[in-house]
């Protein structure tokens, strides 16, 4: 089959003809209609993944045709529709596994970083970390929800009850998750990069009541500040547009480092910060 291949941090991916996966016995195999590419790929390429293995074909966005599965397999049946998402494998038997906090498992195997991906014309995948699609979206509409979405949708769910949420980065996950605010009645405030009025007039499309530059205070305090932008200076930024006991969710798997900030921030302001990664 062919597929693109990263022979390594930093180097051009390359279309090559590799072996074509087999299904183990709790695996699908998928043809791949569809495989969005996310940020998490270019921390790839830039050797910013530290357990990636090389080569790899990247590639967490996936969705295709289920082609055979494994004899073990009960929940799909080939001929389904199935997405392949970021997290690809767990032990199962850990305490975060146990505690339903899969992603934290020490021994998790990730989609296109530790595993091969679908950047390809099928891929293998655990189905006990597969999702069936349902039919009302369409191949192009799936594949970011199963990343972008999923990501969006934990940092949203760690923000608990904010009514006002500011989000940092206009990327995917953050145009998605903001319109799932918007329509559960919640105030969002978007903040791009300096300057950057298609990113803030983007966000404006997805039902923010205000944008601006990072650098920009808010119109009002913020319950929850939800950062996709892999800037850790934005950290004590988002703290101090955060109220009294607001909550700084860093959705980012990588982030530059998070500079030296008054410890005032955490305690005057009362914010703390967390990530779901």
């Amino acid at each position: 089959m062919k597929a693109m291949v990263l022979s390594a941090a930093g180097e051009a991916l390359q279309l090559r003809s590799v072996e074509k996966p087999v299904a183990g016995a709790n695996d699908l195999l998928i043809r791949v209609h569809t495989c969005g590419v996310c940020r998490t790929d270019l921390h790839l390429l830039d050797a910013e993944l530290p357990n990636a293995v090389f080569p790899i074909i990247p590639g967490h966005e996936i969705v295709g045709t289920i082609v055979a599965t494994g004899s073990a397999v009960q929940s799909f049946r080939i001929g389904d529709r199935a997405g392949v998402p970021w997290l690809g494998h767990t032990c199962g038997q850990c305490s975060y596994c146990v505690a339903g906090q899969e992603n934290l498992c020490d021994h998790a195997s990730f989609t296109g970083c530790t595993i091969n991906g679908g950047y390809a014309e099928y891929v293998a995948a655990d189905s006990q970390y597969c999702f069936p699609m349902p039919g009302m979206y369409s191949n192009l509409e799936a594949a970011p929800l199963l990343c972008a979405g999923l990501i969006g949708y934990r940092a949203l769910r760690m923000a608990a009850g904010a009514k006002r949420i500011g989000v940092y980065g206009f990327g995917a996950a953050a145009q998605i998750i903001t319109q799932i605010a918007c329509h559960q009645g919640r105030t969002v405030y978007g903040f791009t990069r300096p300057g950057d009025q298609a990113a803030q007039q983007l966000a404006y499309d997805c039902g923010v009541v205000w944008a601006g530059s990072s650098d920009e205070e808010p119109p009002s305090p913020l319950d929850a500040a939800l950062l996709f932008a892999p800037a850790g200076e934005l950290v004590p930024q988002a703290l101090r547009h955060v109220h009294k006991g607001g909550a700084v969710i860093c959705a980012g798997i990588h982030m530059s480092d998070i500079p030296a900030f008054p410890y005032a921030l955490l305690w005057g302001n009362g914010g703390f910060a967390q990530s779901p990664i």
